[in-house]
C-alpha cells in the first residue's frame, strides 16, 4: 500500500521533471537563424520608407529612400541595421566590400532608429547602401518579419528568395550569402541601375 501511495505521489513529479528537461533542452535549440522565413517565394509586402534625412552616399549625392516597387526586377540584398545595434558594427566593413560587387545592389532599412543617429552611424562607417529606407516605427520590419537587426535578405524580382538572421561575417557571405545570391541571378534578370 505505502509502495503503490508513493508510485501515485511521485509519477506525476516525474512526468513533470520529463516534460521541464524536455522543455528546456528544446528552448536552447531555438536558433532564429536556423528557423525558415514564411516569406521565402512570396513577394516583398508592400511599403514605402522614406530616405533618412541628410544621408548621403560615397559619391556625396543624398541616399535614395526605398519601396517595395524599387525591388520589382533585379535581385537586391537587403539589410535591415540599426545604430543602437552592436553586431551591425561588426558586420559593417564586410558590407562594405560586399558592396563593390554590381552583379545585385545592396540596399538598407533603417530599423527603430533616429534619422540623425543613422546619419552618424554610416557617417563615421561608411555608407555602401545605394538606397536606405527609414523605418522609424518598426512596422516595415514587422512585414518582413524581422527577429532583430542585424538580418540580410536576398530578393529577386520582387520576390524574398532567402533570408539571413544575425551578423554577416566573411564566412557567411562565401557559404551561405552568395550561393544563394548566384542561385537568385541565374533566375532573374539585371538590377535596376541606381536612380
Amino acid at each position: 500500500m505505502l509502495i503503490r501511495r508513493r508510485l501515485i505521489v511521485g509519477l506525476p513529479l516525474l512526468l513533470f521533471a520529463g516534460l521541464a528537461g524536455l522543455f528546456l533542452s528544446r528552448l536552447g535549440a531555438g536558433d532564429p537563424a536556423l528557423v525558415p522565413s514564411v516569406l521565402i517565394g512570396k513577394t516583398v509586402p508592400p511599403f514605402e520608407l522614406p530616405a533618412v534625412d541628410g544621408l548621403n552616399g560615397a559619391d556625396g549625392n543624398p541616399t535614395p529612400a526605398l519601396a517595395a516597387a524599387d525591388l520589382a526586377h533585379g535581385v537586391f540584398v537587403v539589410n535591415v541595421f540599426a545604430s543602437w545595434c552592436a553586431p551591425c558594427r561588426l558586420e559593417h566593413p564586410r558590407l562594405l566590400e560586399f558592396a563593390a560587387d554590381r552583379r545585385f545592389r545592396l540596399v538598407g532599412i533603417n530599423y527603430k532608429d533616429t534619422d540623425d543617429q543613422a546619419r552618424r552611424f554610416l557617417g563615421a562607417l561608411g555608407n555602401p547602401y545605394a538606397a536606405v529606407g527609414a523605418d522609424r516605427g518598426g512596422r516595415v520590419g514587422i512585414d518582413w518579419g524581422v527577429y532583430g537587426v542585424p538580418e540580410t535578405y536576398v530578393v529577386a524580382d520582387g520576390r524574398i528568395a532567402f533570408k539571413h538572421v544575425g551578423p554577416l561575417s566573411a564566412d557567411s557571405i562565401a557559404t551561405v550569402l552568395r550561393p544563394e545570391i548566384d542561385k537568385a541571378l541565374a533566375a532573374a534578370g539585371p538590377a535596376q541601375a541606381a536612380p
